[in-house]
């Protein structure tokens, strides 16, 4: 085991479901450096966000606790300043730490703990207006009817801001680790892209690797749609989820695995300029998401669900010569566990605030039965009327949506999730048991209801003020 502190290379994709991916079993999606990167390092196969959108899995990812600890709870939501991230204390034990790219921080603090924005964040442009965050939710005004997502019909090839960005951002990042200042101290960047994130976009070359008539179409079957869950149906009506044409369904899919196509080629480029520089064997590669993308399956699109293809992420962690290479890891873990890790890994304090999460060493340098098995999700942002939190536990994925009636799934037997659970009496004491484990982390799910309606109302009011 190595002792020397490690650089950290944090590349962090937006709304990639790692089903979509060729080291996942994809038969279609070429995504060759992320096969690379697991040939050196190890793969969670059962990694999940803790909230299905950007900026609160986001804020949860800086700080290690879960949403309702940091009170980040929907894209309009800023972190506040006092907050101590893990970038503050990566800084704290000696790291030049800086970010290139996304990491959605709305409001006037675009740093929380980073050195400097070596690029730039497109998302945190969007959400904030003169340093005022933007788009709360509303919760009192409910469902309202959306148009359909304009995001399927727009899907093809060209180009975009997004993908102007992202270059601009993998450009800067390289820079960065090129500069020989590099040697002088160890470094953390945090290189966060847009892709594969929609628009379903893509620049020619990535969209042609896939014709139409090769694109496989979602799984769903017969009457599946008029039996979702409630919480599903009304998510559906509010993000304009439409039967879309077959045809348009197959352009936003070849977007969307162009995309990844895409992202996957700067993730090798990054690798590539670590071997250059002769920095590679001392430096963590981790490769994420913030959350996944429904691509059409049970009729939805984008996220902000706990379906596998919204809640799971893609999560790859490389040491080469120190952690065991070409290794798979099948335990339940969450993004907040990767942060345990980054201040395990890096001797930065752990004790200076609280964290939700566990290292993740026990499970990269061998296998801990003593493993908790476990991820947290939540999600009380817009399309929901109210809370909505899973728990995984091994096999099984207990979903409840405050006030209707729960939801649970085998995921090894059922990996498409069209099996509920939660009425079977043979599951009855599973159920209760997830349930408990949920609780007992969530807490009071009806003061959480309050506060996230208290912080909506406020925030609305400062934004509707006159400008």
């Amino acid at each position: 085991m190595s002792y020397q502190k490690p650089n950290i290379l944090l590349i962090m994709s937006d709304e990639h479901a790692p089903q979509y991916s060729s080291i996942h079993g994809h038969p279609l999606v070429q995504s060759p450096h992320m096969d690379r990167l697991a040939s050196m390092g190890i793969t969670f196969d059962n990694a999940y966000c803790n909230s299905p959108l950007c900026g609160p899995s986001r804020m949860s990812f800086m700080t290690g606790r879960y949403v309702h600890n940091n009170g980040c709870y929907d894209n309009g939501s800023p972190l506040r300043s006092d907050t101590v991230t893990w970038a503050h204390r990566l800084r704290d034990v000696g790291y030049d730490v800086v970010i290139s790219g996304k990491q959605h921080f709305c409001g006037l603090d675009q740093l929380h703990g980073f050195r400097t924005q070596l690029g730039r964040d497109l998302h945190a442009e969007l959400w904030t207006t003169d340093g005022i965050p933007r788009g709360a939710a509303d919760w009192d005004e409910g469902i309202v009817e959306g148009k359909p997502w304009g995001g399927v019909e727009a899907a093809g090839p060209g180009s975009t801001t997004s993908i102007e960005v992202d270059d601009q951002v993998e450009a800067a990042a390289l820079s960065y680790i090129r500069d020989p200042a590099r040697k002088d101290q160890p470094w953390a960047i945090n290189v966060g892209f847009i892709a594969p994130h929609f628009p379903l976009v893509v620049p020619e070359r990535f969209y042609d690797l896939y014709p139409l008539d090769d694109i496989d179409l979602p799984e769903i079957p017969d009457g599946h749609l008029d039996n979702l869950h409630p919480v599903h149906q009304r998510m559906r009506r509010m993000f304009g989820c439409v039967d879309f044409p077959e045809e348009a369904v197959r352009r936003a899919r070849a977007g969307y695995y162009g995309l990844i196509t895409y992202l996957d080629e700067k993730i090798g480029r990054l690798i590539d300029a670590l071997e250059e520089t002769g920095q590679f064997r001392n430096t963590i590669i981790i490769h994420t998401s913030d959350h996944g993308e429904m691509n059409g399956e049970h009729g939805m699109w984008r996220k902000s669900n706990h379906y596998e293809a919204s809640a799971r992420v893609p999560l790859q962690i490389a040491w080469p010569g120190t952690f065991p290479d070409n290794k798979r890891v099948s335990q339940n873990v969450s993004l907040v566990d990767l942060v345990a890790t980054l201040i395990d890994v890096t001797w930065a304090s752990r004790d200076v605030a609280p964290l939700d999460g566990e290292s993740l060493r026990p499970l990269i340098e061998g296998e801990d039965p003593g493993w908790k098995d476990e991820a947290f999700s939540e999600y009380l942002a817009h399309g929901v009327e109210g809370p909505v939190a899973m728990l995984k536990r091994g096999d099984y994925k207990l979903n409840v949506s405050l006030g209707d009636a729960p939801q649970m799934f085998n995921i090894a037997e059922d990996p498409n999730e069209f099996t509920d659970l939660a009425d079977d009496p043979e599951h009855k004491d599973i159920q209760k048991t997830l349930h408990r484990r949920l609780i007992d982390i969530w807490g009071d799910p009806l003061a959480i209801e309050q506060d996230v309606i208290r912080s909506q109302r406020e925030r609305r009011f400062i934004t509707g003020a006159p400008s």
